[in-house]
């Protein structure tokens, strides 16, 4: 029943096939221990055996003169890749990006400087329920204790602030600064990130990293993460009620929301819908763990930013089953959903409440939606009452020859260009909503950051999936001002042969501001990005390059990235009017504004 490392169970793949999820990992499990030579038995050598014996095959990292030992370690392994980033927020991203398409991911950072600089990503990835190892060069051991000031530090003889820094974003902080106890400290931070699906912090002593130690003289021996399991007394009651809340129903309907990831239920979720027949919904974080094939599917459930005719489905249920969901102010549209809780099923990663009533604890999503699709009778009438409503979407009017390009043409355009053998990275702001209307293929990936939001994330996101998953064409739709935040590390995709095709939307600012409180600030300093994406280039790699004004000019430039340019990072930076936003930003934003400007409540 124990899950070893080398086999870690990705609830996501990077194929986006939720119901073939691949194991991800190398398999190091050997029936005789291998003894190492004294150069490879060092703690730094401990390290990336581990990181490549759970599935890490590349390392995101910025050198510093704390972590240059460890790094010479770290590139010595066979089988682990030190991928150089231009700055540790971008390795950061990079890894979270890693991390949704393998299951893992993991960066490198100097103390302090290259520490806090990284902070903002892990926040990002703690958000987002994503395992990351964040590696940081620490100190050398002797300095613990002496009271010495250190360069990289504030001026202050305490080298906790980093350490202090991490604690609220991390599950687990490892600080190594002796050989006798790193092997388990490793050992403990690595297991509690996969066990917990978080990141965690370890900090290895500048001097130690090339040191042999007897502890490290074997290949690691395969440790094994006992699985969590349900109180079976609790999952029998949590679904006999649930049984009879939703059979009760006359048109209940199923809700997939983010969490289903790290509870590894998506698989269970698919069942549950096959199985009972109800109309299927995501939420907007949850879009790409659901199959959009499905017979059942009706859209994502955004409340009034939501796909045609689901939310009218959704809100209009007697009964609801809500998997994994996050309501926040940005999910719930400015807390403005239309729900009951009397009607709401709410299942957690290890919880199960059902409307006013009961709740369940110790009981695993993955297990209670397989148990209650046994349970649940076959109900078709919320999908076919959305069956009734629905009405096709239309499609944008077409542009007149020489017409100024509008952003519903461009994402008309982008759907044509999506297959199993691709995946979407949607960047914070209009392209959250143009990217929600997308309709996945079988296979296609799909990710964005709602919970965080964190402006920027998918430069580095973007090198990290498409590093971990070279076999998928990754295409990315970022907004001028976010791009403006990271865009460096483009030069880290030629530097690695990627070929992913970034739609850079340049419409003079940060429009998803705009919406929600307009002013000076929201408008940047345009850049001609083209040339831009030609200088970082510099004649090495492969890269080409597009600005298009028209439809015509945008269909040559898909026709050329997917033909004659389909190995080469293709950058096709759109013209578009300042005020060309999505209906669902408009109304989304206004919504949004309204929730952040309510006056206090009276003392």
């Amino acid at each position: 029943m124990d899950t070893k490392i080398g086999s870690i169970e990705a609830c996501k793949p990077g194929s986006g096939d939720v119901a073939n999820a691949p194991t991800i990992g190398v398999n190091t499990v050997h029936s005789t221990p291998v003894a190492f030579s004294s150069a490879e038995a060092t703690l730094g050598r401990h390290l990336a055996r581990r990181l490549v014996q759970i599935g890490v095959t590349d390392v995101f990292s910025v050198p510093g003169d704390f972590n240059l030992t460890l790094l010479d370690h770290l590139i010595a392994e066979p089988g682990l890749r030190l991928i150089g980033c231009c700055n540790e927020l971008n390795a950061g991203y990079a890894a979270d990006g890693y991390a949704r398409a393998r299951g893992v991911g993991a960066c490198v950072v100097t103390f302090t400087v290259g520490g806090l600089s990284v902070l903002n990503a892990i926040a990002g990835a703690y958000s987002e329920n994503l395992p990351l190892i964040c590696i940081v060069g620490g100190p050398n051991s002797n300095d613990y204790g002496t009271n010495r000031i250190l360069h990289h530090t504030i001026g202050l003889p305490d080298f906790t602030q980093e350490l202090r820094c991490f604690q609220t974003v991390t599950c687990y902080q490892a600080v190594v600064n002796n050989l006798e106890d790193a092997h388990e400290l490793i050992d403990t931070a690595i297991s509690t990130a996969l066990k917990e699906s978080k990141p965690v912090y370890i900090s290895i002593g500048c001097n130690l990293a090339g040191i042999p130690h007897p502890t490290f003289i074997r290949e690691p021996v395969p440790f094994s993460l006992n699985p969590k399991l349900s109180n079976q007394m609790g999952l029998e009651a949590a679904v006999e009620a649930a049984a009879e809340f939703l059979n009760k129903a006359v048109k209940p309907v199923l809700v997939g929301g983010p969490k289903m990831r790290v509870a590894k239920a998506c698989k269970a979720f698919v069942e549950l819908a096959d199985s009972c027949g109800y109309a299927t919904a995501v939420m907007p974080s949850a879009k790409g763990l659901v199959p959009e094939h499905h017979p059942h599917f009706i859209g994502t459930y955004w409340g009034a930013v939501s796909t045609a005719f689901c939310a009218e489905i959704v809100e209009s249920a007697d009964a609801y089953l809500f998997a994994g969901p996050i309501f926040n102010d940005y999910s719930s549209v400015g807390y403005s959903l239309l729900l009951k809780k009397e009607k709401a099923i709410i299942v957690q990663p290890d919880r199960v409440t059902i409307a006013n009533g009961p709740a369940f604890g110790c009981v695993l999503m993955k297990d209670f939606l397989s148990a209650l699709a046994k349970r649940l009778k076959h109900n078709k009438t919320a999908y076919e009452n959305y069956s009734r409503i629905f009405v096709p979407e239309g499609q944008p009017l077409k542009c007149e020859p020489k017409e100024p390009l509008r952003v519903n043409v461009l994402f008309q355009h982008i759907q044509k260009m999506l297959s199993g053998e691709t995946a979407v990275i949607a960047e914070t702001g209009d392209s959250w909503f143009n990217c929600q209307k997308l309709k996945l293929p079988q296979g296609c990936g799909y990710e964005f950051q709602m919970q965080y939001g964190s402006i920027g994330w998918s430069v580095g996101a973007t090198l990290g999936y498409a590093q971990a998953t070279p076999e998928k064409r990754v295409i990315s739709c970022i907004g001028d001002g976010s791009f403006q935040v990271t865009a460096q590390d483009v030069s880290t995709m030629l530097r690695c042969g990627q070929r992913p095709i970034i739609f850079l939307i340049n419409n003079g600012g940060y429009t998803i501001e705009v919406e929600i409180h307009d002013g000076p600030y929201n408008v940047i300093k345009n850049w001609n990005y083209t040339a831009f994406m030609d200088a970082i280039h510099n004649g090495e790699g492969k890269c080409w390059t597009a600005k298009v004004f028209y439809e015509e000019e945008l269909v040559e430039a898909i026709e050329t990235a997917t033909g004659a340019k389909k190995d080469c990072l293709c950058f096709i930076e759109v013209i578009v009017h300042k005020d060309d936003t999505s209906k669902e930003l408009l109304e989304w934003g206004s919504r949004v504004s309204a929730a952040n400007s309510r006056p206090p409540n009276p003392q």
